[in-house]
């Protein structure tokens, strides 16, 4: 995935580091979608299931030591140049779990923690330094060497030791298909990197970084040997795997995936494929093995439909697509996003002339989707503090001081929106919501109510019951100006089990939301209206 400098610096390029259908009118039921009967190998899937993923880069995050700030390679510490180490590091990150965990995250995944390659370009305008983690100075023989201004590798280890003694889990983030610019491995083996790009997607170098030629076998054991040392030295619950489309795909499937699972045989395995045609294009990744792919199709879909304001068709069909390509099994572990460090912050997506309470109400409508539809919610650090920024690097800015304490997110700042507490406390109840309601994190999808070129609501169920728990949601979204009225017919959803929809036919329902909706609704003969403001949404629970 692309980490470009800035489409403002002349070099910008060069220093780049990769990083059943429902057509029918208005309100009417879907098709049943198809349930993929394929078991994720490896994993505790429901305790996957209920993550809430907290995505950190360690130097953008908090300083907890001040004497690594200059450590490592020099010139690569100037916290008022956004492409060098600002100080954040693993020791900020410890002192800083108790703000993850009590925003209801519970799975840390930061940045790559391996140490980089020296100074880009110094002495010009555009030097810059792998603060990001994305340019790794691998070397051969291999080590395990920790970024130093990052902190250590018993910094490391102490780091998931907490979140272990937290009841939370580490996502470590590796990089196989590049290593940084000169790296020390491309002067001993410059033969394991590609030389001249071929016109596609595996073996074009990524702006210009070497790209492994994981087709020699050489090559190949020696970078799932490398991940494999990784997986082993440290007690990692997950893999976030950068760049993975970029990659030959029988290398996954054929060495790095067995060789891993090999070491640490319950990984989570989670691809980035930054691809954004529809869920067909995910699912090679699952067939190789891996557990997950980040849902760059809803994103786009979220951005359209909730961001631009426009219609939440888009939505609706997106979930139609993933649930029903993916299976439902497969798409409870997709990790749904509305942003993170390699695309502009949701909040910069309605573009300029809107207004800041716009935005917000447009906002907390994603937010709220990305809790309920089916997947692992993933938050990038200031998603739950409305905070602005652009394409890279403006999407990186450091995460404010005020941002530990109530009081602090009470405030007005430049790059956020205003009493970003606002956005703090609609995030931290939606994780409870999430997590106490199985029917939203490993619960059934059937869709009730999608525009259809008219009133611009999506309404859908989550339900998930056993002998012991029920946990039934009808979650509705209002995307007009104005509020709106929607009747959803519950008796006539074939894709609602035949027991729900007799469970639910005359039933009161509280709203879990508490953002301007009804506090209860009841229906009557297998049929509810749902009313709700202009912008708005509601989470009901049957009772």
């Amino acid at each position: 995935m692309k980490r470009t400098l800035s489409a403002l610096l002349p070099l910008s390029l060069l220093f780049a580091a990769c990083g059943s259908t429902s057509t029918s009118p208005s309100g009417s039921a879907s098709a049943a979608l198809p349930v993929s009967a394929q078991a994720v190998s490896g994993t505790n899937i429901d305790t996957w299931r209920q993550q809430i993923i907290y995505l950190s880069l360690p130097d953008r995050f908090f300083n907890g030591n001040t004497a690594n700030d200059s450590a490592g390679q020099p010139y690569c510490y100037d916290p008022s140049w956004p492409y060098k180490f600002h100080g954040g590091d693993l020791s900020g990150l410890r002192q800083k779990l108790s703000y993850i965990k009590g925003l209801g995250a519970r799975t840390l995944w930061t940045t790559p923690v391996y140490a980089q390659v020296p100074e880009v370009n110094p002495g010009t305008s555009n030097a810059s330094c792998g603060y990001h983690g994305y340019w790794p100075n691998f070397k051969n023989p291999s080590d395990l060497a920790v970024e130093p201004k990052l902190g250590t590798g018993s910094d490391l280890s102490g780091l998931i030791t907490d979140l272990h003694n937290n009841g939370m889990r580490y996502m470590m983030d590796m990089v196989a298909n590049h290593a940084g610019y000169k790296a020390s491995m491309v002067t001993t083996n410059p033969g394991w990197f590609h030389s001249n790009c071929t016109g596609d997607d595996i073996n074009c170098p990524l702006a210009g970084l070497p790209d492994f030629r994981q087709e020699d076998s050489a090559v190949a054991g020696y970078l799932t040997t490398l991940s494999k040392n990784w997986t082993g030295a440290y007690a990692i619950d997950a893999i976030r795997m950068d760049t993975a489309k970029h990659v030959p795909m029988n290398y996954w499937q054929s060495s790095w995936i067995p060789g891993v699972l090999a070491t640490r045989p319950n990984t989570f395995l989670l691809a980035e494929a930054f691809l954004t045609g529809g869920a067909s294009d995910l699912r090679p990744y699952y067939d190789a093995g891996f557990d997950s792919t980040f849902n760059f199709p809803l994103r786009n879909a979220l951005v359209s439909g909730f961001a631009k304001a426009g219609s939440l068709d888009a939505v609706a069909a997106s979930v139609q697509d993933y649930v029903g390509t993916l299976g439902l099994s497969r798409a409870l572990l997709t990790v749904n996003l509305l942003d993170n460090h390699d695309v502009p912050r949701f909040l910069n997506e309605p573009g300029l002339g809107v207004s800041e309470d716009e935005i917000r109400r447009r906002y907390h409508l994603a937010l709220g989707a990305l809790m309920t539809l089916p997947g692992i919610p993933q938050l990038y650090y200031g998603n739950e503090i409305a905070m602005y920024g652009g394409a890279d690097p403006d999407n990186r800015r450091d995460m404010p001081s005020w941002a530990w304490t109530s009081t602090g997110r009470s405030g007005t700042y430049s790059g956020f929106l205003p009493n970003p507490g606002l956005t703090y406390n609609l995030v931290q109840k939606l994780a409870e919501v999430r997590t106490a309601n199985p029917g939203l994190w490993k619960g059934s999808y059937a869709e009730m109510w999608r525009p259809n070129g008219g009133s611009n609501v999506f309404a859908f169920y989550r339900g998930y019951s056993d002998s012991t728990t029920g946990s039934r949601l009808i979650v509705a979204f209002n995307n007009n100006a104005t509020s709106a009225s929607v009747t959803l017919n519950i008796g006539a959803n074939t894709a609602i089990s035949s027991a729900d929809r007799s469970y639910l036919a005359n039933r009161v329902f509280d709203d879990q939301a508490g953002v301007g909706a009804p506090a209860t609704v009841t229906s009557s003969n297998g049929s509810v209206t749902v009313s709700l403001p202009g912008r708005s949404f509601a989470i009901y629970k049957a009772r």
